[in-house]
């Protein structure tokens, strides 16, 4: 039976009762800031594999770690789930978290996917690529470097420096290229802005759609979502959006990581291990393709129709603990760059 708890925002150090009091044996406790509803799949079959009960509260990624760190010792986390590579490096770095030994996550996991110091797990992936317009853009960008070109001047959208996939991106570069092209590159994409940075995934897709820019980059599964069924805005016009897989040549296709780690005190230490184990089951892989329109973290997994539609691609290889270690240096970049 799963249990799901919303809470706006209050104070960190304020612990829902039904919560805080499953120590038992038998529960499981997750902080979780996935908002999607088909992971409910996920929580009731893993208690129905294992007889655990999930309770799960729900929040903003820093809020769940500013509440496990006001918490403590007495925190009732067991596990800590978020998207992103960067929130996963903030967790760490935020001392909630604690190095997990698994012979299941070691074999089932790519190591790239993984903290260098077992605290964190990759369980799923997304590629951030490249959407056009293809009334408008014949040529597009065929990487992220292009991106910067003078060409493309006043027609590419993209997300604020302060969102957390335009940080990884970068940093991605800069573990790839270096810092000053990284630096370079940033310069160009500002110059190149149809307009100034602004909202989620989705309204860059929209942008293409409203004609505001051409060129925009957003995450794969916020796109495929929009294949599988109606989203606002996208869907209707779906048929005048191409897009490209960066960087084929050279390093791949950016991916980032939803995952999870067990937290520092965790009061179900064994239970946390064998929730963390079953995200990497065959089954809750393909819940992460079927159920999100994501790509499994873990090879052979079949992918829905949605993300099948995408196309086969190249993904790069550069290990998400090492560009999670640029995000600090990502954030002065973007400064210099004047990326709002």
């Amino acid at each position: 039976m799963s249990m799901k708890l919303k809470f706006p925002a209050i104070a960190a150090t304020m612990i829902v009762s039904s919560v805080s009091a499953s120590f038992a044996e038998g529960e499981v406790n997750l902080y979780s800031s996935r908002h999607y509803d088909t992971d409910e799949r996920l929580y009731s079959d893993f208690t129905e594999q294992t007889g655990i009960t999930v309770n799960r509260i729900e929040g903003k990624a820093d809020e769940l770690i500013a509440r496990m760190q006001a918490e403590g010792a007495n925190s009732p986390a067991d596990v800590l789930i978020t998207v992103d590579t960067s929130r996963l490096e903030r967790a760490k770095n935020a001392g909630v978290l604690q190095a997990t030994n698994s012979n299941v996550l070691e074999t089932r996991i790519p190591s790239k996917l993984q903290d260098s110091d077992n605290q964190w797990f990759g369980f799923s992936q997304r590629a951030r690529i490249i959407f056009y317009d293809k009334k408008e853009v014949s040529n597009p960008p065929k990487t992220y470097l292009d991106l910067a070109d003078p060409k493309y001047k006043g027609l590419v959208c993209h997300r604020s420096s302060t969102n957390v996939y335009s940080q990884t991106l970068l940093s991605a570069v800069i573990e790839n290229h270096g810092e000053e092209a990284a630096t370079e590159w940033a310069k160009g994409f500002v110059v190149n802005f149809a307009r100034d940075p602004q909202g989620g995934d989705t309204d860059q897709l929209r942008g293409l759609v409203s004609g505001e820019c051409d060129i925009s980059i957003s995450n794969t599964y916020y796109f495929a979502r929009a294949l599988r069924r109606d989203v606002k805005g996208v869907t209707a016009d779906i048929d005048m959006i191409g897009w490209v897989f960066p960087s084929q040549e050279t390093e791949g296709a950016h991916m980032n990581l939803s995952g999870a780690g067990v937290a520092k005190n965790a009061p179900n230490h064994a239970n946390a291990i064998k929730f963390l184990e079953y995200l990497a089951s065959d089954q809750a892989q393909q819940y992460f393709s079927a159920g999100n329109d994501e790509y499994p973290a873990v090879a052979g997994v079949g992918l829905s129709p949605s993300v099948t539609q995408l196309g086969l691609f190249k993904a790069d290889d550069v290990d998400l603990s090492a560009v999670a270690k640029n995000l600090p240096l990502a954030q002065k970049v973007f400064d210099v760059a004047g990326w709002k």
